[in-house]
């Protein structure tokens, strides 16, 4: 068992280093476009999008990313629990689900929340920028097709911090405009403006549906090197783990051994003071 848990552990870490580089190469596009797509959506105006117009408060999708794979310590359980926090706190209003990730599929497959999508094998796999542009796509098409219900769109995913340290994230995704804050000062910029070369409906047709899938694809790559960054700590905590039992188990044995040889030199010893007397 040793064994296969540093096994895990040497895969888990080849596959955390790749998985760190496409987060460092992912993050500063998106912040970018938060910042830009921040302040653009500040100045709107009149101007109206389906992707940034505010709906009502009753008709929630959320958006849960979870591992396909177990065996990474509590970094499924961490993200379900969000899951059903936001459930809780959101009791009374309609909630329906849309996964990412065979774990989240199977805990609310066997209880009554109604899941819209599944998407499966999606970060166990080396996933491109189409595969979340799909998920996307599909988001999109829910919350702006004439039949929606849908007022907003959540996302829950488990954002990298380091080897030790994932962070549980719960953002909204859509509207786009009510989450989008400048990533330095933490706070929504007023002060830059910008002219309009194009109109807006032209600039932001191409913008936000580009956020929306950059967004989806961030989250995607941060919850695979957290996955992988929860799974390398959970096997060598387990290889150590091992390393205690083996340890154990030789003491006892080693005990039980010489308890062994000493019986027999103690029959030895009495056999031939036997025979001496």
């Amino acid at each position: 068992m040793q064994k296969t848990t540093k096994a895990m552990k040497m895969v888990a870490s080849a596959k955390l280093r790749r998985a760190q580089d496409r987060v460092r190469a992912a993050r500063p596009y998106a912040d970018t476009m938060s910042r830009m797509l921040g302040r653009l959506a500040a100045r709107a105006g009149d101007y109206h999008h389906p992707l940034l117009d505010e709906r009502g408060d009753q008709h929630y999708l959320l958006v849960l990313i979870t591992a396909d794979k177990g065996l990474c310590g509590g970094f499924n359980s961490n993200l379900i629990r969000a899951a059903q926090q936001f459930f809780r706190q959101n009791e009374g209003k309609t909630v329906e689900l849309v996964v990412v990730g065979r774990k989240g599929r199977d805990f609310f497959r066997r209880r009554p929340v109604k899941t819209l999508r599944e998407y499966i094998n999606m970060t166990a796999r080396s996933f491109d920028h189409d595969d979340a542009a799909e998920i996307a796509r599909d988001l999109m098409e829910m919350f702006t097709s004439e039949d929606s219900q849908v007022d907003k769109v959540y996302l829950i995913y488990n954002e990298f911090k380091s080897v030790l340290s994932q962070k549980v994230v719960s953002k909204q995704l859509l509207p786009v405009g009510a989450g989008l804050i400048d990533v330095g000062t933490g706070q929504t910029e007023s002060h830059v403006d910008y002219i309009y070369e194009q109109p807006p409906a032209e600039i932001f047709g191409a913008l936000l549906p580009a956020y929306v899938e950059t967004e989806v694809f961030t989250a995607l790559v941060e919850s695979v090197a957290s996955e992988q960054g929860a799974r390398m700590t959970a096997m060598d905590s387990a290889s150590n783990n091992a390393g205690e039992v083996i340890d154990s188990l030789t003491l006892h044995m080693n005990r039980a051994r010489q308890a062994s040889i000493t019986g027999e030199i103690i029959e030895v010893v009495s056999g031939s003071q036997a025979l001496q007397g």
